[in-house]
């Protein structure tokens, strides 16, 4: 895990789910996955965009060629952890495509407009995963 994603997460944890600098006023969550080719548990800090009963992630990668390894991760194992402020929840993931991909970007391009700059940065689609909430 990179230094700055190190550094989130504990600002996150401290804050009760709150971060600072680029971040400042974003939605921001904590998701665990399981490694596709690894198996081990990997934390990764998010923004995301609230959808009623579930989260909607967009994977980014700060619009560089490939998908976030997050994104592969969960592909191959839909099941992760959530945490939003304090709490922490099991959750599955599903990816959404089409009208209802493009509608969620849009959105979330509305509240951080730096997604569009991330969509023009790169020749993939950006995924979008929405992530609801299992019972435990």
């Amino acid at each position: 895990m990179s230094d700055f994603n190190t550094q989130i997460i504990e600002e996150f944890r401290a804050n009760g789910g709150k971060v600072g600098g680029m971040f400042e006023g974003a939605n921001m969550v904590l998701i665990t996955t399981t490694g596709a080719k690894s198996g081990r548990q990997i934390l990764n800090p998010l923004a995301y965009l609230p959808d009623n009963e579930r989260i909607v992630l967009i994977a980014s990668n700060g619009g560089a060629d490939k998908n976030p390894a997050w994104y592969h991760n969960l592909r191959a194992n839909p099941e992760l952890t959530v945490e939003i402020g304090t709490e922490k929840y099991p959750a599955k993931a599903v990816i959404v495509t089409g009208p209802e991909r493009n509608e969620l970007y849009a959105r979330m391009v509305e509240i951080m407009p730096g997604f569009a700059e991330y969509q023009a940065n790169t020749e993939r689609v950006i995924p979008v995963v929405t992530v609801y909430r299992r019972d435990a």
